[in-house]
């Protein structure tokens, strides 16, 4: 016979009304005895009545993810967070990608209620919180990233100048003075590439080392061709950068290839960090120095905003910032950076 909220409570020496809390309204259990009744959930394999569960509560249980590129592992490793963040609260994940079109970003945003979802975490990289913010026909809606304009959405994402510095300041740490960043995108409406940029440029003015122009380089994607097209830019220059900031670990892991092909040694005679704390760049040979972003806070306080979003559309919206650690590895070696934001 299958497993019965009676069953649950028993195994997990809880009451009923307990258990029904874990399945329904997760936020109101503490940790400890959420832990052990999903433990015991597991055990029983207990499937709760979605459909009766939807019904009683005017819901569908679903929320949409919309991001600009699923096959990138930033997003891929996020998308994990997410659905693992949803499914404690007894939701389904439905995930589309943008490919940053603005278009395509308004399609699937004023379709989201069409696809009977109670809300929407959106990574938008062409439409601004404004434009977000006046489309009140469209379910909840909370941004990853940073945005300008503030709207009535809530922004979750990593001080990305603050970030930034902290990977420049590492780089000066260890000798390095001729910086290159590497990422700008000045052809989206997102603002990360543009923070990231001032972060950089903040720490060199600290420093006071000049900030050559020749060394902020564009990219059309943030991917590994892109890094290694920077990289070969760069090798042109009549005095070769000593270290590269790239924007992501992607453009830092081609770079890497590109510094390989072309007889430079990493970090010898460049140095490289990247951002995002992607897996593929601990594995790397040398491993990539990174700016690591919680993922998984990210993923928490975001189901958060939505949920108390879903419960009350009149909230103002919210900044809300995520911790981030340097990690320091082989391909910029040195000191961590005692000036990077806490954990």
């Amino acid at each position: 016979m299958p497993a019965k909220l009676k069953d649950v409570a028993v195994r997990a020496g809880v009451s009923v009304r307990t258990v029904s809390n874990v399945v329904n309204t997760p936020e109101v259990v503490a940790e400890r005895t959420r832990r052990r009744v999903l433990m015991a959930i597991e055990e029983l394999g207990y499937r709760p009545n979605v459909a009766a569960r939807q019904l009683r509560r005017g819901r569908s249980e679903v929320i949409g993810l919309v991001v600009p590129e699923i096959d990138s592992p930033y997003f891929a490793e996020l998308a994990a967070h997410v659905v693992r963040a949803a499914e404690a609260r007894g939701w389904t994940v439905h995930i589309e990608q943008t490919d940053g079109s603005g278009p395509r970003e308004r399609e699937l945003l004023d379709g989201a209620r069409g696809q009977g979802v109670d809300g929407v975490i959106f990574s938008p990289w062409s439409m601004t919180a404004d434009e977000i913010s006046r489309r009140t026909a469209a379910p909840p809606v909370v941004m990853l990233g940073e945005q300008p304009g503030v709207g009535a959405v809530d922004h979750v994402a990593v001080d990305n100048r603050v970030a930034a510095a902290s990977a420049t300041r590492h780089l000066l740490a260890s000798g390095r003075r001729r910086i290159a960043a590497v990422g700008l995108q000045p052809h989206l409406r997102n603002q990360t590439a543009q923070h990231r940029l001032a972060g950089h440029c903040d720490a060199l003015a600290e420093a006071g080392v000049p900030d050559d122009q020749r060394l902020h380089v564009a990219v059309e994607r943030l991917h590994h061709e892109d890094g290694v097209r920077a990289m070969r830019r760069l090798a042109g220059l009549d005095e070769l950068p000593d270290a590269l900031f790239c924007f992501t670990d992607q453009l830092a892991l081609g770079a890497l290839r590109a510094c390989a092909d072309l007889g430079l040694r990493v970090p010898e005679d460049v140095a490289l960090v990247g951002f995002d704390d992607i897996e593929a760049g601990r594995y790397a040979v040398p491993s990539i120095t990174t700016v690591g972003p919680d993922k998984q806070r990210l993923a928490e306080l975001a189901l958060r905003c939505l949920e108390e979003r879903m419960r009350d559309h009149a909230l103002p919206g919210r900044d809300l910032v995520v911790p981030h650690r340097l990690l320091v590895r082989e391909s910029a070696p040195g000191p961590a950076d005692p000036l990077r934001q806490a954990e």
